[in-house]
């Protein structure tokens, strides 16, 4: 069931009785017979993943917080570890290591050999395994108390929102609420409605139109040129950030109207000044998870240099391989650390460059410069996530160079391009520029730290929602149906 379905319309409004109808001591039982059926409507057999996983780590994070010997609660962790990872490597990585040791196999002149199995990914499976790793992490670190409650730490993993593609909660966040009454507020769901709304535009008008001009160009890489892959890259880059942002947006939407406050997981990331900034603003609960349980582990950066640089390489390695298993994935992940590697070798000879130049660091025009500049490294990188096989990205690598004489007019036409659908898409990331500004001031600190709603652009924030959600659903009307989230595949 995808949020950008007729059935979520009816599905939503059933949960939402549920939670605020069911006494307290019932109310978990019905969230969890709902969040597992809100999966169970990809594939009813995968739920028992699920359940197997999370078990696991419930039983051994009990273990690990009752027993006085290390020994014991190490070796708790490590079985959490393996099985959970074990079973997500099985799953999602094992037919790729299989075809690469095939592929390698037939460079060295041996017979060729499939060992390829016919496997299901499951739904989310990265950010419920990444969920209940960071549960047994925190219990054995004595960060948190475990849940005594297998229903309530179920529920923990499998809350529907956010079960299939994040963001990725931390227990000591979501496990408290999920404990909570929670009763209907106005403030809440006011608020929930709009950014749900906002997910909606995301989606359903932004991304969903990106993508059939991106397909076409990625789909077909033999007939593309230069500046195709120029514009469909670009596109490409607000078309995930609009699919994924989006369903971020509806995910923390569906849960702030039941009362239940979700991490933030994007900040704006294409206004970063450099790829460092960049990731502090993208997936946020990804990237603070690597911080947390791979980057300081490692070491962070507080050991020698080269250290400290091979722990962002790894990082980032790391963070492409869970993207997918594809080595487009791992190269783009290797990007990223590149840049991060570069960045740090060649701060001080910036520096000093901007010094003898005369340049004033400070000002807009040198920030704009930055924000174009990490814009650019970030598309880029695009490119290598986008391609479909390694030999689309040797394709697409060799027209980005060469192939400069393709008239505009016919890459235009060969992407779809025509003058409507200029004119929508341009609208529409204006509208998207504005809908962002108003989720990311909807709520602004007060003296005291507590969070009022900004009234000032109420009325402009209901004519623009109105208006975005009315072509959205119209969109989704005239179409062929619900349109799955990138990231689902992760």
């Amino acid at each position: 069931m995808n949020f950008n379905s007729a059935e979520f319309l009816i599905f939503y409004p059933v949960v939402l009785l549920l939670h605020f109808l069911l006494p307290m001591k019932v109310r978990w039982i019905a969230l969890l017979a709902v969040s597992y059926y809100f999966y169970m409507t990809w594939n009813p057999s995968l739920i028992f993943l699920i359940l197997f996983t999370t078990a696991v780590s419930w039983v051994c994070s009990l273990v690990i917080e009752k027993s006085q010997k290390k020994a014991t609660q190490r070796l708790c962790l490590v079985v959490t570890l393996v099985i959970c990872l074990g079973v997500l490597f099985f799953f999602k990585y094992y037919n790729f290591l299989a075809s690469s040791v095939s592929a390698l196999m037939t460079l060295f002149g041996a017979p060729s050999t499939d060992f390829t199995l016919n496997l299901i990914l499951p739904v989310g499976i990265s950010f419920y395994t990444f969920q209940t790793l960071s549960y047994a992490i925190d219990v054995y670190r004595g960060r948190i108390k475990t849940e005594r409650h297998f229903g309530y730490y179920a529920l923990f993993v499998s809350f529907f929102p956010q079960l299939v593609a994040g963001p990725i909660e931390r227990p000591e966040n979501l496990l408290p609420q999920l404990r909570t009454k929670q009763y209907w507020n106005n403030a809440d769901a006011a608020a929930g409605l709009k950014r749900m709304l906002v997910g909606f535009f995301k989606k359903v008008v932004v991304a969903d139109l990106l993508a059939v001009y991106v397909n076409a160009v990625y789909n077909d890489v033999s007939n593309a040129s230069a500046v195709s892959v120029i514009l469909a890259s670009v596109m490409f880059a607000v078309q995930i950030y609009c699919d994924f942002s989006g369903y971020t947006d509806i995910a923390i939407g569906c849960a702030r109207v039941m009362g239940i406050r979700l991490m933030q997981n994007f900040d704006v990331p294409y206004t970063a000044r450099s790829i460092k900034e960049f990731w502090n603003r993208w997936h946020i609960s990804l990237s603070t998870w690597f911080r947390d349980y791979l980057y300081f582990p490692l070491g962070g950066s507080r050991c020698a240099k080269w250290k400290h640089l091979m722990n962002l390489m790894i990082v980032f390695l790391v963070s492409g391989l869970w993207h997918g298993a594809a080595w487009t994935f791992v190269i783009w992940g290797f990007l990223h650390g590149a840049y991060q590697v570069v960045g740090i070798l060649t701060k001080n000879t910036r520096e000093d460059l901007c010094k003898k130049l005369g340049i004033n660091r400070e000002t807009k025009a040198y920030h704009a410069w930055q924000t174009i500049c990490t814009f650019v490294l970030v598309t880029f990188a695009w490119i290598f996530f986008r391609a479909n096989s390694m030999a689309d990205l040797g394709i697409l690598m060799t027209k980005l160079f060469t192939a400069w004489s393709v008239p505009l007019t016919d890459v235009f036409a060969g992407m779809g391009i025509d003058l409507r659908g200029a004119a929508i898409s341009v609208l529409s990331v204006i509208v998207l520029i504005f809908l962002d500004r108003l989720v990311k001031h909807d709520e602004v600190p007060e003296s005291d730290g507590s969070l009022k709603s900004t009234a000032a652009v109420d009325r402009g924030k209901a004519i623009v929602l109105t208006w975005a959600i009315a072509v959205a659903w119209l969109a989704l009307l005239a179409g062929d149906g619900a349109s799955s989230f990138i990231y689902f595949q992760f």
